[in-house]
């Protein structure tokens, strides 16, 4: 294959076990398994049984993503493969996988940052990001705002990040509290649509004039829907309106900031990424307040939103086309590695003995 090399993604981190395939900025396949129904009736993630999943998943995501781009291994010209952050035993299996496919295959491999895949799905939908642009990521782990100049080449700066809990950490307490399924984002969502974005009163985390301007805090939102709901003990509860309440505050503190930081910084474009991205509120709230600030607004489709391959083999496939060095082949991951750069190619420390 002539010019850029296809570049295979692997995304292990979590509960979604995915495989992409990227060439020059354009998507050519892309498959997800996820076991999220494995871990819905314990409330939330289980390590164990997610990197397990990952392990019976990897092959056949693989070849479905082959498949879908009409490819075989022999056109594979690199593989990309998170190696953090995450859940340990997840991202072991994922970054034992991509190593296996690199080394067989004979072509360079590279591990790279989870939340900058996030970013660079983006790409695939809507080309070249804006230099610079401010980014909001959005997921069950993480709340961030960044200011991004050249992804694959420059330092990623942190306007501001989350003290506690993640928007997305946020929905899934709630939910459990109203009763809801898991995972709670989705279910919060349908279940505001029924629902009155006033009827209850839920507090703006770190909106007041003394606050960070760029930081965020849902835990105290948390505990306010928490207390709402108790209040509300042995009769029915209006579930529809909390989710449409909790929801509004959600969506008003993100977009409120993000839009924020946009003007402070003179930035002219927004881009929202990361699973919270799907929300509908979020989507339509950050729509509206870009329109009126004269800020172009871009958001990744919902099926790149959530965790998938695909944005992973994005993040490569302009790692390679940047000439970044592959990783070393002791690469290791970093299941808590704060994001600094698109590329994360750590390696493991032999432990000092002390006599």
């Amino acid at each position: 294959m002539r010019g850029a090399p296809v570049v295979l993604g692997i995304e292990s981190s979590c509960d979604e076990t995915g495989a992409g395939l990227v060439r020059n900025g354009r998507l050519l396949g892309h498959a997800v398994a996820s076991s999220i129904d494995e871990h819905a009736r314990f409330g939330g993630v289980v390590p164990e049984i997610a990197a397990r999943a990952h392990v019976h998943s990897f092959t056949p995501v693989v070849r479905r993503a082959l498949e879908e781009a009409g490819l075989g291994m022999s056109d594979i010209g690199a593989v990309a493969v998170t190696t953090g952050p995450g859940l340990s035993g997840a991202l072991q299996v994922g970054l034992a996988g991509a190593k296996s496919l690199a080394y067989a295959l004979d072509v360079p491999l590279y591990g790279v940052h989870h939340l900058a895949g996030h970013v660079a799905a983006d790409t695939l939908a809507h080309g070249p990001l804006p230099d610079p642009c401010v980014v909001l990521i959005v997921s069950g782990g993480h709340t961030s705002l960044l200011l991004v100049r050249d992804l694959a080449r420059d330092p990623l700066v942190h306007l501001g990040d989350t003290l506690d809990d993640a928007a997305g950490e946020c929905f899934d307490k709630v939910a459990r509290v109203f009763g809801l399924p898991y995972p709670g984002g989705p279910a919060i969502d349908r279940a505001a649509r029924e629902g009155d974005a006033r009827a209850v009163s839920l507090p703006r985390p770190l909106t007041g004039p003394r606050d960070d301007p760029y930081g965020f805090s849902f835990s105290g939102l948390k505990t306010a829907a928490a207390r709402w709901a108790e209040r509300h003990r042995g009769q029915v509860l209006p579930v529809a309106d909390g989710a449409a309440s909790l929801q509004e505050a959600v969506a008003d503190v993100l977009t409120r900031k993000a839009v924020a930081a946009c003007t402070a910084n003179g930035v002219g474009a927004l881009v929202v990424v990361g699973g919270v991205a799907a929300n509908s509120r979020v989507r339509s709230l950050a729509e509206e307040r870009c329109a009126a600030a004269g800020i172009s607004l871009r958001v990744p489709p919902l099926r790149l939103c959530t965790d998938n391959g695909a944005m992973i083999a994005a993040i490569g496939d302009l790692l390679v086309r940047a000439g970044a060095q592959p990783a070393p082949l002791d690469v290791s991951i970093d299941p808590s590695a704060p994001l600094e750069y698109a590329a994360l190619q750590p390696v493991a420390r032999a432990p000092v003995m002390v006599s």
